[in-house]
């Protein structure tokens, strides 16, 4: 009787948050093909106009084109124009609420008054274009450690450069996981906080939520997730022009899909928190609260489930879990791990192998990334003997955020983070 009242609560609660904001805005559905222009989208697109193809058969062909070669999708050149910037932090809210709005208020007063600091952001150009040019300047908030490269002590070696590059949830605002950079730093360990696609100063002016990162123009949707894990990727060539050794990366709710298939194409990554997880982008696109009036846009067009969950195939984590399951096997010299153009791996100068370390964590009453489907991730990665560690909420998707859960979320975060990153430090003391 309790455990049926604490859930009929709990859902209840989280209902109320994923419906608090008024600003979600259905948009019609759009193939959207002239964002995948360069992988075949303008050639669907003509067949689409000559009555050659439907808009669903032609964009289900387009990703079974990119299920079939990821790597030529996925490819991209690392950018010339990594720079540090001083800014002054802002919020960029993704809801209307008046407390949020005077909160976004009173930064920019304390910045006008000289009452907030500058803090430094790592910043470039994106390796994959949109038409939207704010969008195609990546921002990321550095955390550098202070003491990065010392020597243990008693161990009389040098501490490897550890970090971690962190990104938030779907319309998060830009100090979301601010908190959990600072903790990483206390740990000796550093944080590039990544700014997604079309959030925060990455967002259009049009806008006042991050839609176009996830909507029902589906090529543009299928487009911003390119863009984050390169994006993920060019942060992790950067760290490493600054001696970093050691990478991680942890993903909340859409940041999780978009650093798992970061980390199926590139082994660098050896370190991965998933807070929230699921298998295909569809499914939680079509059951999940926060994505209903992007459900209503493919309902009201005459799709299924099943024709959504095909026709984000290509963005899907469950397409990438058997290269997660590769890459996360052997670690090398990190210079020699990044993938070649052809997307063979150029595995010269090993030092050592170690599985990739693997965090999930699911909420047992969520109705955003649907349990089942977390599940779902924790099977696939024990059929392919992924070395993963679950961890269960019990709360929901949103209430994961309040108290007192998001404390024990940030504890199963950190406690794993400063755990993997240990062992990888003894792993490399051993070598040496």
């Amino acid at each position: 009787m309790l455990g049926k009242l604490y859930a009929k609560w709990m859902y209840a609660w989280e209902t109320a948050l994923t419906t608090r904001d008024e600003n979600r805005v259905e948009r019609p559905l759009e193939w959207g093909f002239e964002h995948l222009a360069d992988f075949g989208g303008d050639e669907f697109d003509a067949k689409v106009k000559r009555g050659e193809m439907t808009g669903l058969q032609a964009m289900l062909a387009l990703n079974a084109r990119i299920v079939a070669n990821p790597h030529a999708f996925l490819d991209y050149k690392t950018p010339t124009d990594f720079r540090i910037e001083q800014r002054f932090p802002e919020l960029y809210p993704t809801n209307v609420r008046p407390e949020t709005l005077e909160q976004e208020r009173e930064w920019k007063r304390m910045a006008e008054v000289g009452e907030l600091r500058r803090v430094p952001y790592l910043r470039f150009t994106s390796a994959v274009r949109t038409p939207y040019p704010e969008n195609d300047v990546v921002n990321a908030r550095w955390y550098e450690e202070p003491q990065a490269g010392i020597r243990e002590q008693g161990l009389g070696i040098r501490k490897p450069k550890q970090a971690m590059i962190v990104m938030p949830q779907w319309n998060a605002d830009a100090f979301s996981h601010n908190v959990l950079c600072e903790m990483f730093n206390k740990f000796g360990i550093a944080a590039l906080r990544l700014s997604k696609p079309y959030h925060d100063v990455r967002r259009p002016a049009e806008l006042e939520r991050s839609d176009y990162a996830v909507s029902a123009n589906v090529g543009r949707t299928i487009a911003a997730c390119r863009q984050a894990v390169a994006d993920i990727r060019c942060c992790i060539d950067w760290l490493e022009s600054q001696g970093y050794e050691q990478i991680g990366v942890l993903g909340t709710s859409l940041g999780s899909a978009y650093a798992f298939i970061a980390a199926a194409m590139d082994a660098r990554i050896r370190v991965c928190a998933f807070n929230h997880a699921s298998t295909q982008f569809g499914d939680v696109v079509w059951t999940g609260q926060s994505t209903r009036h992007v459900k209503a846009a493919f309902e009201h067009a005459g799709l299924t489930q099943d024709d959504v969950r095909e026709m984000f195939a290509g963005v899907s984590p469950m397409t990438y879990m058997e290269d997660f399951a590769e890459t996360g096997e052997v670690l090398t010299h990190s210079s020699a791990m990044k993938p070649r153009m052809d997307g063979a791996l150029n595995i010269s100068e090993r030092e050592y192998s170690l599985k990739r370390r693997v965090l999930v964590v699911h909420a047992t009453y969520d109705l955003t990334f649907i349990e089942k489907y977390s599940l779902e991730v924790l099977r696939n990665f024990r059929e392919r003997g992924v070395d993963f560690v679950s961890k269960v909420l019990p709360c929901g998707h949103y209430t994961t955020g309040e108290w007192p859960y998001k404390y024990l979320d940030g504890w199963f975060l950190g406690s794993f983070v400063w755990g993997s990153f240990k062992r990888l430090r003894e792993a490399a003391a051993v070598k040496r």
